[in-house]
Order: C-alpha cells, then structure tokens, then sequence
C-alpha cells in the first residue's frame, strides 16, 4: 500500500457495494451490533446500532493523523462493542463517479477488512455530512458543538441508511 492508492473494482473485492446488500446481509447473523464509519482526513465518525438494527446511535469521534495509527483503536471498540459487522460511509462524487476521497476511503476499508473477520459494507454517503450540518443548524448548537459531533452524527446518518434498507430487504424477501 506504500505505492499510493490501489485500484479496485467491483466484484474483485472483500467489499460489498450497495448492489450486493442481500449478500451482505447473508453474512450477518440475525442479531449483532453494526459499526457505522465515517471516515475523514483528520477524525472518523463512529455509530453503533441497536442488537436488533433498528436504531443507529452516535458513539464517539476519534482522532489521528493517519487511519493506520487510528486502526488499533478502531479494532479494540470493533471488539468492546461486539459489533457483527462494519458499515463505511463512501464518498463518491455527487454524479456517483469515483474522486481521490472515495478512493482513499476505500483503501482504508480495505486496510480495515483485512485486520477483521468481519463483513465491511461500503454505504454511498453522498449529502449526508450536509443532512447533519442542516440538522445541527436547526438545533442552533453552536459552531464548537457542531464540530465536535459532526463526524459521529454523519457516522449515525449512514448507519441508519443501511439499517432501514436491511429493514427493507428483510421485509421484501420474507
């Protein structure tokens, strides 16, 4: 990974993409704790759902100067949680092509997938730092507030997108 970012394409990965949720959904057991990510430059959202996935709740924003010095953490709250599953918000570009950010988000998916037994679920996160900015606002929380939970909040955001499309398969598909 020292040679810059990796190419990958769909189908070659240990990843599952939004097209592959029923397969994703295959490899969880019918209760656990998902993980939701938010992964940025300088701070990576972290979300837990419920055992039951139904409700995805922010759980802490931690920061680091490199994912690989985040890793150990992230893989001890992996374990404390208990957690069956990680979901990793991926941040294509509004048109749904690929830019250097999902590129590099992808690569730490990656990093992270192979440290862990565990199904990674890549969640397209297009608008949903912007959903949590208006929402934030709307509370009125001031600038220091917003900046202290907007990677957690977002990590939230896009837990609870996949729970409510695990919801759905399940409803579909019973």
């Amino acid at each position: 990974m020292g040679e810059g970012p990796q190419t990958y394409k769909r189908g070659e990965s240990p990843l599952y993409y939004q097209e592959t949720l029923a397969a994703y959904a295959a490899e969880l057991p019918k209760r656990g704790a998902l993980l939701g990510l938010d992964i940025g430059s300088r701070t990576t959202g972290i979300a837990i759902s419920d055992l039951s996935r139904t409700v995805a709740t922010p759980l802490v924003q931690l920061k680091a100067p490199s994912f690989g010095k985040l890793l150990p953490e992230l893989l001890t709250l992996l374990e404390q949680q208990e957690a069956v599953g990680v979901v990793v918000g991926y941040p294509l570009n509004l048109d749904g092509s690929w830019g250097p950010k999902a590129q590099g988000t992808l690569d730490k998916a990656h990093l992270l997938a192979s440290k862990v037994d565990l199904p990674v679920f890549m969640m397209d996160e297009r608008l949903s730092t912007q959903a949590v900015d208006k929402a934030m606002l709307s509370e009125d929380l001031s600038r220091e507030k917003r900046k202290e939970n907007k990677d957690k909040l977002a990590a939230s955001y896009i837990l609870q997108n996949v729970l409510d499309l695990l919801e759905n398969l399940n409803i579909s598909t019973a």
